[in-house]
């Protein structure tokens, strides 16, 4: 016959089951809520931050383009476009920045740009280039700047100065 081990001890199921088990459904009232606001949150920082890096990409887009445009449009206003009628009169500095202000879409405050013109002199360029900056031959350089702002500051930041440029052989 086997003999009882005195070491060994017996325990009570129901008793451990109790013990071990999850909390009652009752304890957790609320969590599914925080959690859902956590998450939320982030949900929300990471929506705002693509839409944000979208506007910034929209301007910057802009300002590339509107530099090749008034270049482009500086080009072919050049000082003899009024003798052979493709314009009224030359394009003056001032008529390039209404022109680039002219274009400005929804989301851009046309006075808050930025218009630089300059004719850079070019080495072995045509001579009237130093006395006529945009005779035909010269070179135009049109820079347009802009301040941006994010629409949804999730950190304080100082405006970014968006900024490109462009420059073309002037045409008439």
């Amino acid at each position: 016959m086997r003999k009882k081990n005195p070491m060994r001890f017996t325990t009570n199921r129901a008793a451990v089951s109790k013990v071990c088990s999850l909390p009652a459904r009752g304890n957790e009232r609320g969590s599914t809520l925080v959690e859902f606001a956590l998450v939320f949150i982030l949900f929300m920082t990471v929506l705002l931050g693509i839409a944000g890096f979208g506007h910034a990409l929209y301007t910057y887009h802009f300002v590339s383009n509107v530099a090749r445009e008034a270049t482009r449009w500086a080009a072919v206003n050049g000082s003899t476009c009024a003798t052979d009628s493709s314009c009224t009169a030359p394009a003056t500095s001032s008529d390039i920045d209404a022109y680039v202000k002219s274009l400005a879409p929804p989301g851009i405050t046309p006075a808050n740009i930025t218009t630089t013109v300059t004719y850079p002199a070019v080495a072995g360029g045509p001579t009237i280039c130093a006395t006529t900056s945009n005779a035909p031959g010269c070179t135009v350089e049109v820079q347009v700047s802009y301040p941006f702002s994010f629409i949804f500051p999730l950190l304080p930041t100082n405006p970014l100065t968006m900024s490109s440029s462009s420059e073309m052989v002037i045409a008439h």
